[in-house]
């Protein structure tokens, strides 16, 4: 079963939807990146229309996004998990 995250355009009223499969094509981004090399960058790695289409809604102010918790406030971080690598 597959979980939608849903966040709010941070200055904005339209609605992305990110999950973890999608946010997961931009984990190898050149970040600190701005929309455009988002995009861009999105396209030439093969990424599905839904990721170009949130990062499309993004606001543009000409600032790099420093990571994809700019994007998507709420990503989940390894520690989310509650995986103790060092166990195995």
């Amino acid at each position: 079963m597959v979980k939608f995250y849903f966040c709010e355009k941070l200055k904005g009223g339209n609605t992305m939807y990110w999950t973890l499969e999608l946010a997961s094509y931009l984990e190898d981004a050149p970040w600190p990146a701005t929309k455009d090399e988002l995009i861009d960058f999105s396209i030439r790695s093969g990424a599905p229309l839904e990721v170009v289409e949130n990062l499309q809604e993004l606001e543009d102010d000409g600032q790099p996004y420093e990571s994809i918790e700019e994007i998507w406030p709420d990503y989940p971080t390894k520690e989310d998990f509650f995986f103790n690598e060092d166990e195995y």
